[in-house]
């Protein structure tokens, strides 16, 4: 994923052209000029289209012919300027383009294109989950806005190229916002920090210290970790100047964003990997070989013993003596916190047995509890989504056989078949074993 930044300054970019304080005087002497901040991914996308970003495409070499998507994070005029929808009109551009974001944006373009111009209009809230093209993109909220309803968003950007979290404009951030990215582990955050050291600003921006704050929760909760490349946008005058502002924001680990850079976010090797397959298709074989290089692995085995079932002592005996002596078996299925405060790479084999003990203990099989066991689901899938380490799943693929002849086995069927879809939309990749070789299944 490439993110060309059109832009990295406040409303009022940087230097104010109307005010002649020693840091706008700076940045005119230095040639650091900001514009107001929106960023374009891939040359198909853009982050916020304010009324500087269509010209400031054209001074970075960059034409917004191929753009296909905006997301408009509000309605402010410096993240709005749905004049661009008249400049492509007039261009006659026949290809589709999404516009997307809350109310307060789209309500400013709806009457920028004309009757017949491909342009599709997606009003969007926090917690919304749409796939546009290539890319997944999680609503979240934003703490900004009240003069403008309220509804500004942040969006969670995710394709096979990388993973980045665009959250301008917003205050020190919602905690529904920090519970929906934990775990992330972001290839860059790029994240507004308007007000610099003048703390008393009483708006919902970022200063320094809440800066630091904000990120600093992000670290914890496994969003930013060591590779996430921080970087700080929305940058107004109230900012320090030069190297004094980029050592402090080198206390948070970020970096001042520039106009015209261009930040490489590629996706790193793949974290949560479903390995799906029939009977003795050699998923389970497969699923220990993903991990084989790894000098320590917490085997979540789901399965346990069965009383007076040798056949069955006899497959834990076989799949035990594969495994390397270092790694560390639990036998269990309370596994959603195992997941969470995981240290070393953790094997789940396999789902199918999981949900099994799940219908038990909840008495699902006689049409009762199944509220129950759709709260396990969501509970596991959260715990999926947010494990901090490298993550393989082992389950049972349902959409090959014959129906269930029995009640109980299409109860079965159905829920595994919810749960292997919720697990892989949070799964990086997913492998379908068919005769010991694995098909890697494409992206949605």
């Amino acid at each position: 994923m490439e993110i060309l930044l059109l832009g990295t300054g406040s409303a009022d970019g940087w230097p104010n052209p109307f005010c002649r304080c020693a840091s706008c005087r700076w940045a005119v002497d230095t040639g650091e000029i900001r514009a107001q901040t929106a960023a374009l991914v891939d040359d198909v996308l853009l982050l916020d289209c304010g009324p500087e970003a269509p010209r400031s495409a054209m001074r970075h070499g960059r034409s917004l012919a191929p753009v296909r998507h905006i997301l408009f994070t509000h309605g402010h005029p410096d993240h709005v300027g749905p004049a661009a929808l008249l400049m492509r009109h007039w261009a006659g551009t026949a290809e589709p383009l999404d516009v997307v974001g809350p109310a307060s944006a789209l309500d400013q373009c709806r009457d920028w294109v004309g009757p017949d111009d491909p342009v599709r209009f997606v009003e969007v809230g926090p917690g919304d989950d749409v796939h546009l093209g290539a890319y997944r993109v999680r609503v979240l909220a934003a703490a900004h806005g009240s003069d403008i309803g309220g509804d500004a968003v942040l969006y969670d950007l995710e394709s096979v190229g990388g993973r980045i979290f665009w959250a301008t404009d917003t205050g020190p951030l919602p905690e529904e916002t920090h519970a929906a990215v934990a775990g992330a582990a972001f290839d860059a955050v790029f994240l507004e920090e308007t007000f610099g050291n003048h703390t008393g600003h009483g708006t919902e921006h970022h200063d320094l210290p809440a800066f630091a704050a904000t990120v600093a929760t992000l670290r914890r909760s496994g969003a930013i970790v060591e590779a996430t490349e921080v970087v700080a946008v929305h940058l107004s005058h109230h900012n320090f100047t030069g190297s004094k502002l980029a050592a402090a924001l080198m206390d948070s680990g970020a970096r001042p964003g520039r106009d015209g850079e261009i930040v490489g976010a590629s996706r790193p090797a793949q974290r949560r990997t479903l390995v799906l397959g029939g009977a003795r298709s050699g998923k389970s074989a497969h699923a220990e070989a993903l991990l084989a290089g790894e000098p320590a692995v917490t085997y979540l085995a789901t399965g346990g013993m069965r009383e007076g079932d040798p056949e069955w002592a006899e497959r834990i005996r076989l799949h035990r003596g594969r495994r390397p002596h270092s790694w560390r078996t639990v036998e269990t299925v309370d596994i959603a916190d195992t997941l969470l405060t995981a240290e070393t790479p953790v094997l789940l084999d396999c789902l199918g047995t999981w949900l099994t003990a799940r219908m038990d203990l909840r008495r699902a099989w006689d049409d009762g509890g199944l509220d129950g066991v759709h709260a396990d689901i969501d509970e596991l899938v959260a715990a999926w989504r947010a494990c901090p380490v490298r993550a393989v799943a082992v389950s049972n693929e349902v959409g090959s056989g014959v129906v269930p002849p029995t009640a109980s086995g299409r109860l079965f069927r159905d829920l595994l078949g919810v749960l292997n879809a919720r697990i892989a939309t949070e799964s990086d990749e997913v492998l379908l074993m068919v005769a010991g070789r694995p098909l890697r299944l494409p992206a949605q």
